[in-house]
């Protein structure tokens, strides 16, 4: 009898953090390598939110918090959502965690029984499919490709659900494509959900600031208020806060399943970091002048990169309304040659071969759930990233 779990037969680990650590150990061995894998800002966390952590401690907030956060932060939770997104929450409402990722699996621990099912649309963030699994229940995908500008149709979700589909994921703006719902695309989806009363909704909004070109972001429950009673919407401080190693994620919805989070929390972690909470404070409260600044630079990089990846031979690149990533195809790469030999069938085939020849580390798309396509985070300098990009374009010049 084997001392792990069996369960953990049934889910792999993060491709994304693994592409990230194969990046790091290539740079440690002298390779050249851009690692484009990661999912996070490389700015650093603004000042106001650093001076506000280091108060904290002269303070002497170092001990244990209550297991939904200091009130503080909870008030600044409710504030939030009240003037960001006209929603209205009281504390009991609100839950914080270490990283949105907790979160997930505390709601997911909470709710799902065996047999359940979770809906998905594909591509998707590499964990919401694991997460569900651990719990013995059944991730149901929804393909929404490229020519769909990869978000999912009102129709395919109605297709989707049965009398057992116990959760809806919405990542909007989306990791791993960009793709973000306009108000009425997310209305269209709204109606569909008012006609299921059984299922309900997770809207992982974690890239709600990070947005271009003007797009106007909105979530469920502001939407279609009549869904806000079966809505967990969650959101956290790690993308547009630049505070990824900070670990503050939080959400709000119904209080029994706040409560449900929060016992499991009490048994797992407790709470998140003392002085994490207290600088989350300052950030929700502060000013966001920096968010604008970020996402000016942001949007250079994706034009850059967008435009040099179609530039590509064999590649085509849609335009991302939001986040930090791009998700090209590879199709025009499959079935080519390369240098070496070896035959290009497939996206992990492709990201392979840009590491090994010219060093750029992306991930595949198979990760995400729709294939042939690989990740770029655009999350990185700007010469890195052109370089990068020519590497790219000299990878698939090469194929024949």
């Amino acid at each position: 009898m084997s001392f792990i779990a069996d369960r953990l037969s049934l889910i792999t680990p993060s491709p994304t953090i693994a592409v990230t650590q194969k990046a790091r150990d290539l740079k440690a061995q002298g390779r050249d390598v851009i690692g484009l894998g990661a999912g996070e800002p490389d700015f650093d966390t603004p000042a106001h939110i650093i001076e506000a952590a280091k108060k904290a401690m002269d303070d002497g907030l170092t001990r244990y918090t209550a297991v939904n956060g200091i009130p503080e932060l909870q008030e600044a939770i409710v504030d939030k959502f009240k003037r960001e997104n006209g929603l209205k929450y009281s504390v009991d409402e609100v839950t914080v965690g270490c990283g949105g990722k907790q979160i997930i699996f505390n709601a997911f621990m909470a709710t799902l029984n065996p047999g359940d099912e979770v809906i998905v649309p594909a591509p998707y963030w590499v964990s919401y499919p694991d997460i569900a699994l651990m719990f013995e229940a059944k991730p149901v995908f929804v393909n929404c490709p490229v020519d769909k500008g990869f978000k999912m149709a009102p129709e395919n979700l109605e297709a989707a659900i049965t009398p057992k589909t116990k959760w809806l994921i919405l990542n909007s703006p989306s990791n791993p494509s960009g793709a973000a719902f306009t108000r009425d695309e997310m209305k269209a989806l709204t109606d569909v959900l008012m006609r299921h009363p059984h299922v309900w909704i997770m809207t992982d909004d974690i890239y709600e600031h990070i947005v271009y070109d003007g797009f106007e972001f909105s979530t469920v429950a502001e939407v279609e208020p009549g869904l806000k009673d079966r809505t967990l919407t969650l959101n956290g401080m790690s993308k547009a806060f630049c505070m990824t190693g900070w670990r503050v994620g939080y959400a709000a919805g119904p209080v029994d399943l706040i409560k449900a989070i929060t016992m499991i929390q009490s048994q797992s972690t407790t709470h998140t970091s003392s002085i994490s909470q207290a600088a989350s404070v300052a950030a929700l409260n502060g000013p966001r002048d920096f968010i604008a600044a970020n996402n000016t630079i942001f949007q250079e990089r994706r034009d850059l990169v967008v435009s040099m990846l179609n530039q590509a031979t064999g590649l085509s690149c849609p335009t991302p309304e939001g986040a930090f990533y791009v998700y090209p195809s590879c199709e025009g790469t499959i079935g080519k040659t390369t240098p070496d030999g070896n035959t290009i069938e497939t996206d992990e085939d492709f990201v392979s071969y840009i590491l090994e020849s010219e060093g750029v580390a992306a991930v595949q798309g198979v990760a995400f759930g729709l294939s042939p396509h690989f990740r770029i985070s655009y999350a990185t300098g700007t010469d890195l990233l052109e370089d990068a990009c020519q590497r790219i374009q000299r990878a698939c010049a090469a194929l024949t």
